[in-house]
């Protein structure tokens, strides 16, 4: 654990750093916990910085972040800008001591995920990565569904993250869309870390930016993960779907009454003659399909950005070790520029090393 760097009564000031797309709704949580307080803003473009001084009046406008990280009574940093400059600032902010808030991914290769990951344990600092779905109501009941035994053995995961827009032009699809569902897969998944992973990748509306990707990971014991991305699709999908020995489950996260959806399906075996020992010959077991009830689970529906930023403040005010760590940040850039590789190499399984 990071030890405590104040009271938990203290006021935290924040320094934003970026308030286009994503910058706005982490202010706005923010700014709703007692105690936080919108000191600054890093930010360049003129259209931005007056919405923001409309919100934030008192808050003070920096066109160079880093000076503003010289300030002592500057607590910490939320980054919410474009995920090449997300190294770099994170770096200069931990340097200073500030604790950070980096949207994902935490940076573009894992040897520089490690350089923040020792930054911040050398100034003592707390280092998040906002995988916000890691805080949503619906995927912590996946992970009890699993840790609880309902599922049974997990068999194979797949999920799909589809829509039409927004395509970028600084990244492709993969880094855009695919770590919220690595983030959710490793998290089910525990301590299992994958062993091999396979990625074909497209591009159709600019050159060498993949506009379609498919991922595949592959962990022990033949367990595998599939995840297809694409911002050229007619529909908005973002489901995940996890089979287990015992029973199936679907998340649906675009579904207003139904996100989660549990199947009490399966496939049973039945021996046919009890004496024999080894199901060597065929006829010796039946293959049963089971079907059986769907139940949707009622469960408290918390904003999951409020929840992410909450947990935040506390990890701040306390010390406590984020869920949502650079180690685990980094554990999903290292798949990403594996994917890469294999996207660059047609295809080809990749050995990933832990």
């Amino acid at each position: 654990m990071i030890d405590s760097m104040r009271s938990n009564n203290s006021t935290v000031n924040i320094l934003q750093i970026g308030y286009g797309y994503w910058g706005p709704n982490l202010t706005r949580n923010l700014a709703n916990i007692p105690g936080v307080n919108i000191a600054a803003l890093g930010e360049v473009r003129e259209q931005f910085i007056e919405k923001f001084k409309l919100i934030y009046p008192a808050a003070s406008i920096y066109s160079d972040y880093k000076e503003c990280l010289k300030r002592d009574d500057i607590d910490a940093v939320v980054i919410a800008t474009p995920a090449a400059l997300h190294y770099d600032m994170a770096k200069k902010a931990l340097e200073h001591g500030k604790h950070v808030l980096v949207e994902k991914p935490l940076a573009l290769s894992s040897k520089e995920g490690n350089k923040l990951i020792e930054l911040a344990e050398k100034n003592n600092a707390i280092l998040m990565v906002g995988h916000t779905f890691l805080y949503n109501s619906a995927v912590k009941k996946l992970k009890e569904y699993i840790d609880d035994g309902v599922l049974g053995d997990v068999f194979y995961i797949y999920s799909h993250r589809l829509n039409l827009g927004k395509i970028r032009q600084d990244i492709n699809s993969l880094w855009n869309f695919a770590p919220h569902d690595i983030s959710i897969i490793l998290y089910l998944m525990g301590d299992t870390m994958p062993e091999s992973i396979t990625a074909k990748g497209f591009s159709y509306i600019q050159k060498n930016i993949e506009d379609v990707v498919f991922l595949t990971l592959e962990f022990p014991n033949s367990v595998c993960a599939h995840v297809h991305v694409s911002w050229i699709d007619p529909n908005k999908v973002r489901k995940m779907t996890i089979v287990g020995s015992k029973k199936m489950v679907v998340y649906d996260d675009v579904s207003n009454d139904a996100k989660i959806q549990l199947f009490d399906k399966g496939v049973d075996k039945q021996v046919n003659n009890t004496a024999l020992k080894d199901f060597e010959n065929y006829g010796e077991f039946q293959l049963l399909i089971r079907g059986g009830d769907v139940i949707i689970p009622q469960f408290d529906f918390v904003e999951p950005l409020k929840a992410e930023c909450l947990h935040f403040i506390e990890c701040v005010r306390t010390g406590k070790r984020p869920l949502t760590d650079g180690v685990h940040g980094n554990e999903v850039v290292k798949i990403l520029e594996t994917a890469e590789m294999s996207m660059h190499s047609q295809g080809k399984s990749i050995p990933i090393e832990w």
